[in-house]
């Protein structure tokens, strides 16, 4: 079933099944009439000559030029030329496929002024596959992602290049053989392509959605590593947190729980200690605090997916052109950096969880480094040295790009968000923290299997999927290889989907 763009109602998930699953989209038709009508108002204006910023004038520091009824029909063409200044390798298809369905859903809102075919071909382009060639690398974040939503604008000259079938192919070859026309561009139709935070939106959202899948498994491997700590589990009752009221560590706690539900733990037949150390104990209000800071984050991506963003803007119903700056990236700028924080937060914990798994004098009695030949043999010492290096880099990478502001454009653009250097270290972080996780679930498995103790029914399920690719360590091995298949286990989400079907959802 096709996702209709109509200008509200588009979510992450949404997003993501257009970029990542490649579902259909088609255009409502009340947006369409809005789209028609608001070209016809600025066709009005432009034979009136009225002055409009980007349409009849240079734009950033060039303003104030007004350019003659010549210089408009071509102005659209070298302004796509001039911004197509990216740099570096191509961004995944994924991110430019939600960039496409979030500019349509941007014309969809009839204030953009473009001409109906600029909207109905980016449409097009997503239903038969033709994804630009996007350099990841050139964007401010701030009169929207210029560089990189001009080489999208590429492909309505015909130019530039787009992968079609597995293929990188010239711009103008993609098109002829997906059968998609090409509509030029005319007043105003470039502008209306590139001027929003399209591509850092679609980043972020996509993100977002991973980060979500990220964090139950960052439960899931809480909840094994408290088993094989023989945990006190009073801290996961869900009054405790219910008292102080933050949804987030609700959530989280009944998430863990869930996963050491039918333990021996809960028997009281276990000794346990009175109260465990802060990285045990604390769990719940942690990653309760990471769930929350994306819950934050989602809504405001999802306000800019279903907002404006572009300059200037044209209200038919007013006769009306305003120019801004709805194209800045800051509202989704910054509460991503704090995303990113929050899953660099996550995994420091992971990885003190792991070191108490690893240090005899924490373990309540497991062997050292998990191994039962401390000596000959260092187990998973060395796990916990790369899970380390995973985390300095999450840190480095943690520091806010949207306080990272440099001006540009002889200081007409002279404060900008840096979205763009927000997303992509994102990337890196979640990339990272795949590994960090891989590395705990990994170390929690190896312990569970030297406890003696019944696991939860949740445990025993992610430790069984677990040992369907990494096997118990008996003697020393080299572990990279365990460490890069943990990583894309965690990545592709199966003991998840294996716990969620085996236990029901964990929110």
């Amino acid at each position: 079933m096709s996702i209709v763009l109509s200008g509200s109602g588009l979510t992450v998930d949404k997003l993501v099944r257009i970029a990542r699953d490649n579902e259909k989209v088609e255009l409502h038709p009340d947006a369409l009439g809005r789209i028609k009508t608001c070209r016809a108002m600025l066709e009005k204006k432009i034979a009136a000559r009225e002055i409009m910023y980007g349409v009849n004038t240079g734009i950033g520091e060039f303003s104030e030029i007004v350019l003659n009824d010549e210089q408009v029909k071509e102005f659209q063409k070298y302004l796509i030329y001039n911004h197509a200044a990216g740099i570096g390798d191509p961004a995944p298809i994924e991110y430019v496929r939600g960039a496409m369905a979030g500019r349509i859903n941007v014309h969809a809102h009839g204030r953009s002024g473009c001409r109906p075919e600029i909207t109905l071909t980016l449409l097009e382009m997503l239903n038969k596959g033709v994804t630009p060639v996007v350099c990841q690398k050139g964007s401010v974040g701030a009169s929207g992602d210029l560089a990189p939503m001009s080489q999208i604008a590429l492909l309505l000259l015909g130019e530039g290049e787009a992968f079609y079938r597995g293929e990188r192919l010239p711009g103008r070859v993609a098109m002829e053989k997906a059968g998609i026309p090409i509509p030029g561009l005319q007043a105003r139709d470039g502008l209306a392509t590139i001027n929003g935070s399209n591509l850092l939106t679609a980043m972020s959202a996509i993100q977002l959605y991973d980060m979500n899948h990220w964090l139950k498994q960052a439960e899931i491997a809480a909840a094994m590593s408290l088993e094989a700590l023989l945990a006190n589990m009073k801290p996961y009752d869900r009054r405790l947190h219910e008292e102080r009221g933050f949804s987030g560590a609700i959530r989280s706690a009944l998430s863990i729980k869930k996963c050491v539900q039918g333990s021996e733990l809960l028997s009281g037949k276990i000794k346990q200690k009175v109260q465990d150390a802060y990285s045990m104990r604390s769990t719940p209000q942690v990653i309760g605090a990471a769930h929350d800071a994306i819950a934050y984050a989602r809504q405001q991506v999802e306000i800019e997916l279903n907002g404006v963003g572009d300059n200037p803007i044209f209200l038919a119903e007013d006769d009306t052109t305003l120019t801004g700056a709805n194209f800045q990236g800051t509202p989704v700028a910054l509460p991503m950096d704090m995303a990113g924080a929050a899953i660099t937060m996550v995994s420091v914990l992971s990885e003190r969880r792991m070191n108490r798994l690893n240090n005899p004098a924490l373990s309540m009695g497991l062997p050292p480094f998990l191994t039962k030949g401390a000596g000959m043999f260092s187990g998973m010492m060395l796990s916990q040295y790369t899970a380390d290096s995973l985390i300095v880099e999450q840190r480095i990478l943690s520091a806010p790009a949207s306080i990272m502001s440099i001006p540009a454009a002889a200081d007409q653009e002279d404060f900008v968000s840096m979205g763009m250097n927000t997303a992509i270290k994102n990337g890196q972080i979640l990339d990272n923290a795949y590994g960090v996780l891989g590395i705990e679930f990994m170390a929690a498995a190896q312990a569970l299997d030297l406890r003696t103790h019944q696991p939860g029914k949740g445990v025993q399920t992610a430790k069984n999927v677990i040992r369907k690719y990494v096997d118990f360590l008996d003697t020393d091995r080299p572990l990279h290889v365990d460490h890069t298949r943990m990583k894309a286990l965690v990545k592709e989400i199966e003991i998840l989907k294996e716990v969620e079907h085996e236990i029901g959802s964990l929110g």
